[in-house]
């Protein structure tokens, strides 16, 4: 019973310790800065241990974007949603960058019909932070859709032009 006592309070030292070193910088706080997106003060980022510590909070640099409520690049992330804006959508999630629509069919041939998968892979704008995966199906001689080989270049094509509105995006944005 002794020895738990002694455990907890050696607990409770270390965890003051760490609170207070968390403190160590409070007089040094600066203004909040405004967020140039949503127009407010931005909060203030740091970094654990020092400047040469563990980064917590990071806002957009150049090349990220800028911040917003999602876990991915906000450029990537609405250049996609617009390029494919033709498609129903199935499911769509932000913080984890995935986009998928339902089954569609073009107009100008309704015996195929495509499904699109899209990642968005980071918060930063690359070239290779979208990888988009297309299905395609043909409908059979009894009417049933059966899974059918997609040409590797429609995939590359539409993550070029996710690549190219994300830019558009990001220039009219940030200048």
């Amino acid at each position: 019973m002794r020895r738990s006592n002694i455990v907890v309070g050696m607990l409770v030292v270390f965890l003051m310790g760490l609170a207070a070193a968390g403190c160590e910088n409070s007089g040094n706080l600066q203004a909040p800065r405004p967020d140039p997106v949503r127009g407010g003060p931005s909060k203030i980022q740091g970094k654990l241990f020092g400047e040469d510590g563990i980064t917590l909070f990071r806002s957009g640099g150049r090349d990220e974007a800028p911040r917003s409520g999602i876990g991915v690049n906000a450029f990537l992330w609405r250049a996609t949603l617009d390029t494919i804006s033709f498609m129903p959508l199935l499911s769509a999630d932000p913080f984890g960058g995935v986009i998928i629509t339902d089954w569609y069919a073009p107009p100008e041939s309704p015996d195929e019909r495509f499904k699109l998968t899209v990642y968005i892979l980071g918060r930063t704008l690359r070239a290779d932070g979208v990888q988009v995966s297309v299905f395609r199906q043909e409908r059979g001689g009894d009417g049933q859709w059966v899974d059918s080989t997609t040409n590797p270049d429609t995939a590359v094509s539409l993550e070029d032009k996710i690549l190219e509105r994300a830019r558009q995006l990001r220039t009219a944005q940030l200048g």
